[in-house]
């Protein structure tokens, strides 16, 4: 049942200087449309959840106005929430509250997820493109949720539907990164698109999409309560590139057959040895790098776990790299990452295991001895592709695009995700900026 409609008394207005951003038309909570089973009430956080970063991943779906599409905007949001309450029936934690930022388990007491709905007073194209340094973006989004300055907040996950005056649509979804990871995410999104398509959560269509949860025993909290850190804009550049199938295959062949990288090993050593290039020319001289990779565990462990996964089933590799980064071959900078990802996780079993390894890989780092050096040198790559958001077709049509919010992370690094053509991998690249 959708929860009980939150109308404010007037619309409230929220401007940025002397400009209306965006109108907030309604908002309201989304409860399950089924009560969770008693026996659920509790869902314990594996010690990889709680270990992960104190935000929230943000993505922004774009949505043209579809004239083939008889339904109004009102009716859409009626799908959409009604498609939610039945996705929430399988993603019921998403329904559920901690008790406190560092507790060890979500309460899944279906007290819902906030669903704002706002009319955007500018055109879906001004916010295609935009830079996630950008505070523009922030209006597409839950203020409550995407806000780092919020680390108090024990809401899971958050939605903002925005009306563009184009007649176009945006889709915007905040998730807590301790309740899941990238492909806990991709998963939601597209139980509940094909949700809102199908209109059942029991279509054949939607069943593959029903989330895998492994029970995890109950904890003493490994939580540290801290503050999310923001990267200073001011001290920082972001910028798009798109990089087609084509380009990525020539980079290929660059690189050793025997080594069989994917298009992300490469267009991610690619990067990486351009970035250390870059700083090792502003600074005059070469220093050790480090890359941090993201790494997805589901199809890594001994017994295999099906990409639908429920929580963060991931890690991270630092891999420290020649102090001639920038001036080695991609061939060698692939091949040092991929021997160094494989070695690293050899044997890890579990998902306990891979919680054991991070705690490892952290101390690792505090031992080095001169830790700001490790840090300041250090670049990070995360990867979306493969999780088919250009299928995120909720009945109105395809998107034409995505944004990335990453209100908080770490300084330099890439993040990847599949062009919506499906024709190569678009690159969103963090650096800091040369003076």
């Amino acid at each position: 049942m959708i929860g009980k409609l939150l109308r404010l008394s007037s619309v409230r207005r929220l401007s940025s200087g002397k400009k209306q951003l965006h109108t907030i038309i309604s908002q309201e909570i989304i409860k399950p449309s089924s009560p969770t089973p008693s026996h659920l009430y509790t869902y314990n956080l594996s010690s990889v959840d709680q270990l992960a970063p104190k935000a929230y991943m943000a993505i922004v779906l774009f949505y043209p106005n579809n004239e083939n599409c008889t339904l109004t905007s009102q009716e859409k949001a009626r799908v959409l929430k009604e498609s939610l309450s039945q996705t929430l029936t399988r993603y019921y934690p998403f329904a559920g509250r901690m008790s406190s930022p560092i507790s060890p388990y979500v309460n899944c007491n279906d007290e819902g997820v906030v669903f704002v709905e706002v009319r955007i007073n500018n055109n879906l194209e001004k916010y295609l493109h935009l830079s996630e340094l950008d505070n523009t973006l922030d209006c597409l989004f839950t203020n409550d949720l995407v806000n780092y300055k919020s680390p108090c907040n024990t809401s899971l996950v958050g939605v903002q539907f925005n009306h563009f005056d184009c007649g176009g649509l945006g889709v915007a979804v905040s998730m807590s990164h301790i309740i899941g990871d990238g492909s806990t995410l991709g998963s939601f999104l597209g139980h509940w698109a094909l949700v809102a398509r199908y209109g059942s959560a029991d279509h054949q269509d939607v069943i593959p999409y029903i989330p895998h949860f492994i029970q995890f025993p109950c904890t003493k909290s490994n939580n540290v309560e801290s503050r999310a850190r923001k990267v200073d804009q001011k001290n920082f550049v972001s910028e798009k590139f798109v990089f087609p199938n084509s380009k990525l295959s020539e980079l290929n062949k660059m690189v050793d057959i025997d080594i069989n990288p994917s298009r992300v090993d490469v267009l991610t050593s690619l990067l990486y040895k351009a970035a250390a290039k870059a700083a090792a020319t502003r600074s005059g001289c070469f220093t050790t790098s480090y890359i941090i990779i993201m790494v997805n565990m589901r199809n890594k462990l001994e017994k295999k776990l099906p990409q639908s996964t429920f929580g963060n089933i991931s890690t991270i590799v630092m891999v420290p790299t020649d102090k001639h980064t920038s001036e080695t071959p991609l061939s060698k900078v692939v091949e040092d990452i991929k021997k160094t990802i494989s070695k690293e996780l050899e044997g890890i079993q579990n998902v306990q295991q891979i919680g054991e390894y991070i705690k490892a890989s952290r101390s690792k780092v505090l031992k080095r001895g001169n830790l700001n050096k490790v840090v300041n040198g250090t670049y990070w790559c995360s990867s979306l592709c493969g999780f088919n958001y250009s299928k995120l077709d909720f009945g109105w049509g395809k998107p034409i695009g995505i944004n990335i919010a990453l209100r908080s992370t770490h300084k330099n690094g890439f993040m990847l995700f599949d062009t919506l053509n499906g024709d190569g991998i678009e690159a969103l690249v963090l650096l800091e900026k040369c003076y």
